[in-house]
């Protein structure tokens, strides 16, 4: 008689929030599916749903608490994670139905709840070898980019966040698991690596950048010596990786990574939280007021890797900010000059210290304020991205189109001052019959708009 292999439960999962509560989902699935579950693309083939919650910003806790709604009335079972886990009560009191809440970054919680709800079918004859947790993890970025989480938790005190409350104060992985993880990543295939930490400079400072074994030598926990280490990294073809550095705040040892992006070793960019400019605004921010300073490093940078692409965002309306703190930043932006720029209308964030400060900004104020500070940036960009034409630029492809009525071949990508999913895009012509997503390619630009660049497939 034959033996009746059990169907593996299925899990579904729907995923809030910045690149960081995504890599949590990545780990959250990967444990799962080495306990032998499987993931379901809809609701109506999960056992189980869970949503991974964004608690930020108060629009982000509606966004989540919709997607809960919205799982419950289409599934039923739903377990909620991630930050907006932290308000258990809030959720439980809308959806009393919900099988279980946990924090954020609470993976073994999260597996045990689901493992309560849907028992894993374990069988002897499909489940000889156990999967190791860290091992070939589940992907839920294309395959040509992935993050790679460098730490969790924050040490900073902004009174706008209430990071370090939902996920706790610094926390630095070990460098040896990362750089093994990274290694594993290009070799499975991923051509741009984005580092991600909620602050990638603080790297190793709880650890006191104890040193680790790599290869045949050490290397410190620190931003610098991480970054030279992934900057070796190659596949099996000899080729390396685009790294990516993201949320990097400004500390000076940040000046030793310039030069090795002049060397090639990694992607020439840097998203920096500035948040703004004017000192008193980042007084009543609790952040470094030395804008003055950055201005000095950023031309020192430019000239050290005069392709550096430096990214960054801003909040306009903070409690407090006047006129002319709004017009100081404009003025600075004239001078920083910045590649890449979002900015925010100013949110009370439920916990946060800054919304007992004095001076709220009318919210027709906020957006007359958020309107002209992206009509400033916007104007920035034009002029750097024009100044590209003529240029052939490296570019990573996205997404590959079908062949036109005279069988022309179209082609989405990124240059090297983009990032995935925030940035602008190359849109490319003449593109061979034979180009991946994933492949890295030079480009001819040949126009150019606010946001996005224009050019050909080159040989050259």
């Amino acid at each position: 008689m034959a033996i009746e292999i059990p169907s593996p439960p299925k899990v579904g999962m729907v995923s809030l929030g910045c690149p960081k509560a995504l890599v949590d989902s990545e780990r959250i699935l990967t444990r799962l599916r080495a306990d032998g579950y499987t993931m379901s693309p809809d609701y109506a083939g999960a056992d189980v749903v869970l949503v991974n919650t964004c608690g930020f910003l108060d629009s982000a806790k509606e966004e989540s608490l919709s997607a809960i709604g919205e799982a419950i009335a289409e599934n039923g079972r739903v377990i909620v994670t991630g930050c907006m886990g932290n308000e258990a009560d809030v959720i439980r009191a809308r959806f009393p139905d919900v099988l279980a809440v946990t924090g954020a970054h609470q993976y073994e919680a999260v597996v045990e709840a689901v493992h309560e709800a849907a028992p894993p079918e374990l069988s002897p004859y499909v489940d000889l070898i156990p999967q190791a947790y860290d091992e070939a993890g589940v992907k839920l970025t294309p395959r040509h980019y992935g993050y790679l989480k460098i730490s969790e938790g924050c040490n900073h005190a902004c009174s706008f966040c209430i990071i370090p409350s939902l996920r706790g104060k610094l926390a630095s992985r070990r460098i040896d698991a990362v750089l093994r993880e990274a290694e594993k990543l290009v070799q499975a295939g991923t051509r741009e690596l984005l580092v991600i930490s909620q602050d990638t400079s603080a790297y190793g400072v709880d650890v006191r950048h104890e040193t680790r074994m790599w290869k045949d030598h050490e290397v410190r926990t620190h931003m610098t010596d991480l970054a030279r280490e992934l900057g070796q990294l190659s596949d099996s073809q000899g080729r390396k990786p685009w790294v990516r550095l993201h949320y990097v705040y400004p500390y000076p040892h940040v000046d030793a990574v310039i030069p090795l992006m002049a060397e090639g070793l990694i992607t020439p960019y840097l998203d920096i939280p500035f948040q703004h400019a004017a000192p008193s605004v980042l007084k009543s921010m609790k952040r470094p007021a030395n804008e003055a300073k950055v201005l000095d490093r950023l031309h020192k940078w430019r000239e050290i890797c005069p392709d550096i692409a430096i990214r960054s965002s801003f909040v306009v309306g903070f409690p407090g900010e006047t006129e002319a703190d709004f017009q100081y930043l404009l003025d600075w932006l004239d001078e920083a000059q910045l590649d890449r720029v979002g900015a925010f209308r100013f949110e009370p964030v439920e916990g946060a210290s800054a919304n007992d400060l004095p001076g709220a900004v009318p919210e027709e104020v906020k957006e007359e304020r958020y309107a002209r500070i992206m009509e400033k940036t916007a104007a920035i960009s034009a002029a750097k991205l024009q100044a590209k034409v003529g240029r052939i630029l490296p570019v990573i492809i996205e997404e590959v189109g079908e062949p036109d009525e005279d069988g022309d071949i179209g082609a989405t990508g990124r240059s090297q001052a983009d990032a995935p999913e925030i940035d602008g895009n190359v849109f490319l012509r003449g593109a061979g019959k034979d180009l991946q997503v994933g492949d890295i390619v030079d480009v001819l630009i040949e126009d150019a708009d606010e946001h996005d660049l224009y050019g050909a497939f080159t040989e050259v």
